[in-house]
């Protein structure tokens, strides 16, 4: 193999290794951030559950309230209805305390409803903040794996860098010239392409005539 592509096809190789390792750093940090954020969305979801429970107990605590308010009118109501001197007032104060028990009623239905919600919510809260425990673990061993990544592919990327400065000295001026022009050229970062039975392994297109000749002529490097 000529010398001239013999360099030409490492530095193509450094050059495919260094855009390897730029992307993943580059993703490194969108993966964190990624699974931060996954984590957040926890965090609020528990934060919620959390304050719904507050609120339920609140509300609990409010009806237990307004029972025992009602339940100490009925004890006064009684003692009132004792002393009633006609059957007007007697079914007067039974109206009154007839509406306290349907008032207590109404209090104890709604608690009861709120202690369900309440057991999911307690239930919801007890598993989350198991689980949010055990993923603030794997997120930080996650971005500690990725720093120590990061920290080894900038010490790769260097040396890839510096064995590139060296391979590309070893060209002729002109043609580590022409390498870096296709290079740029190509999205894909590719200078070099295989020649097979006149077409170009990598834009998979037939080769002119004149020009596959010149390439079965050498073992050097052709210039389309």
């Amino acid at each position: 193999m000529h010398p001239d592509l013999r360099a030409a096809l490492k530095l193509q190789h450094l050059d495919a290794r260094a855009a390897e390792l730029k992307r993943e750093i580059e993703s490194l940090p969108r993966h964190i951030a990624a699974i931060e954020q996954t984590l957040a969305g926890h965090v609020r979801k528990l934060e919620a559950d959390k304050s719904a429970l507050a609120a339920n107990q609140a509300a609990r605590k409010k009806l237990d309230g307004e029972v025992q308010v009602q339940q100490q009118k009925i004890s006064k109501l009684r003692d009132q209805m004792m002393e009633a001197r006609t059957n007007e007032q007697y079914r007067a104060f039974q109206h009154e305390i007839a509406y306290c028990e349907e008032m207590i009623r109404k209090a104890e239905d709604q608690i009861l409803a709120l202690m369900e919600v309440a057991e999911g919510l307690e239930a919801n809260v007890k598993s989350s903040e198991a689980a949010l425990a055990g993923e603030r673990r794997s997120v930080e061993a996650e971005k500690a794996r990725a720093k120590m990544r990061t920290a080894e592919d900038q010490a790769e990327l260097k040396k890839v860098l510096e064995e590139r400065s060296e391979t590309l000295r070893l060209l002729p001026a002109a043609l580590a010239k022409e390498y870096e022009r296709l290079r740029a050229k190509h999205k894909d970062g590719q200078a070099l392409a295989e020649a097979r039975d006149g077409m170009c392994q990598a834009c998979h297109m037939m080769m002119r005539p004149q020009l596959w000749q010149d390439v079965r002529a050498t073992d050097s490097i052709v210039a389309s």
